[in-house]
């Protein structure tokens, strides 16, 4: 009956924590995501002399009173597993891990504080609270498409790379050394700059020939820009959405499973 009542409140306790589906769930999130936004704009601020000087002793505060909230959760989604090796290794159990002990090392270590941009990962986290329906199966729909795409993208990739090594050696051979081309690398860099249409400005040619080269490959940045969108795009339109639902195991967290699901297709556990 004690293991029964246990494992009742440990299926309750992930339901709040892993899903979505149940109001608690809903007002955990918000809950957690706010804390979550006020904990980077709290990163921010620190950031700022001016404000540090004046509020420091608030903003540290705030932001230990964050730092437990968050160790708090970290230790019930431990709980709230059977198997809790499987998040602590995961991918956002390492962010929730590396995204907490920046203040705890601030104790230990002098000169920590730099450390606490790694707060700045907790808008990672943002991710895993947005798992609405809605969401997911729109952005399992993109995952799918750059996946179906990462092969047309990687050869796209490699030729540019050599059209930006061609002409920026032959923009070395133009300009010249007194013209700011002091190498080639330095001139693949113009190329590349120039390509992307940054444009820096730091080096630029000079003579009318090289001043034709730049123009032509100005027009051809923006032709290249469209190519990796209209291959993403056109995948995206092969593909069909995967229902999925919130549903996470409670062994090992793992979520989007596809709807009508029973069991976990990472570790086979029945589902809640």
């Amino acid at each position: 009956m004690e293991k029964q009542k246990q494992t009742s409140w440990k299926h309750k306790l992930h339901e709040i924590i892993y899903e979505a589906d149940t109001p608690e769930g809903k007002l955990f999130d918000v809950i957690l995501l706010s804390s979550i936004l006020a904990s980077i704009v709290l990163v921010m601020l620190e950031s700022i002399d001016s404000i540090n000087n004046s509020y420091g002793s608030f903003l540290n505060i705030s932001e230990w009173i964050i730092t437990a909230l968050f160790s708090f959760e970290y230790i019930l989604r431990i709980i709230a597993i059977k198997k809790p090796l499987k998040y602590v290794f995961s991918f956002y159990g390492i962010i929730d891990l590396l995204s907490t002990i920046p203040k705890y090392l601030s104790l230990i270590f002098v000169g920590s504080h730099h450390f606490a941009a790694l707060r700045a990962l907790r808008l990672l986290r943002v991710f895993r609270i947005l798992k609405l329906t809605r969401y997911i199966g729109a952005s399992n729909k993109l995952i799918v498409a750059l996946r179906a795409s990462k092969a047309k993208i990687g050869v796209f990739l490699f030729f540019i790379t050599i059209l930006c090594v061609i002409l920026g050696a032959i923009m070395y051979m133009i300009e010249g050394t007194e013209n700011g081309f002091t190498s080639i690398p330095k001139s693949i860099y113009w190329a590349i700059v120039t390509m992307t249409t940054v444009g820096y400005g730091d080096i630029a040619p000079q003579t009318p020939f090289g001043q034709f080269i730049a123009s032509i490959i100005m027009i051809l940045g923006y032709a290249i820009i469209a190519i990796p969108t209209g291959i993403v795009s056109s995948e995206m339109s092969k593909t069909n959405t995967i229902d999925i639902n919130t549903q996470s195991c409670p062994s090992c967290a793992v979520d989007a499973h596809k709807d009508g699901a029973e069991f976990c297709y990472s570790c086979g556990s029945k589902l809640n």
